[in-house]
């Protein structure tokens, strides 16, 4: 069973970027039709999907957040990573890595981290 981990800083000053990164067990970054994607939620609101990567390297990102978003991969670790740019106290959340399948016939997550709390202050 794949199992997803986060992990980087929970405190993080304003102005200054995110990073955090989800180590992947039981299963490739690399395996076809899989894309991993990071998704948060603020708190008192619902999940906001960030962006995410796919199996082959393809970046995809929410228009919302692109200009501050980047996610890249190591295959080597099995992990792939975030990092925020110029974050605000509007950045505070619970930030989620999780997996999704996609194909001509199935979308659906399969596997998630159990999160980890960043907080954006000074």
């Amino acid at each position: 069973q794949v199992q997803l981990q986060e992990s980087g800083p929970g405190l993080v000053k304003p102005s200054q970027t995110l990073s955090l990164i989800c180590t992947v067990s039981g299963g490739s970054i690399t395996t076809t039709n899989y894309y991993w994607m990071w998704i948060r939620q603020p708190p008192g609101k619902g999940l906001e999907w960030m962006g995410g990567i796919a199996y082959e390297g393809s970046n995809y990102y929410s228009p919302s957040l692109n200009s501050r978003t980047s996610i890249s991969r190591d295959t080597s670790k099995n992990q792939f990573s975030l990092q925020l740019t110029s974050v605000t106290p509007e950045d505070t959340a619970v930030y989620y890595c999780a997996s999704l399948y996609y194909s001509d016939y199935v979308s659906d997550f399969r596997s998630w981290g159990q999160g980890t709390q960043v907080t954006v202050s000074s």
